[in-house]
């Protein structure tokens, strides 16, 4: 699957925004959960879930992308 440069820059600006705002607030009181971030307006979407977190940001902003993260993990989802 090819990822385009819109959901790259998505990507890029959520994670910056998970570094230096969200990091500190999020860390360690919601480890494990999911945040979705969409950069534009730079709220965040806590869940449980994976869907969860997206689902809240669709229903917020149902035309714009979001990137999710798992709070206090390198990796958002793991195989294995």
């Amino acid at each position: 699957m090819l990822i385009s440069s819109h959901e790259q820059s998505v990507a890029s600006a959520a994670k910056k925004l998970y570094e230096a705002h969200l990091r500190n607030l999020l860390e360690p009181a919601h480890n494990d959960e999911f945040v979705a971030i969409e950069p534009v307006s730079g709220e965040y979407f806590l869940g449980r879930t994976l869907s969860e977190a997206i689902g809240a940001s669709r229903s917020k902003f149902p035309d714009r992308l979001a990137h999710a993260l798992r709070v206090g993990h390198q990796a958002t989802v793991h195989f294995g």
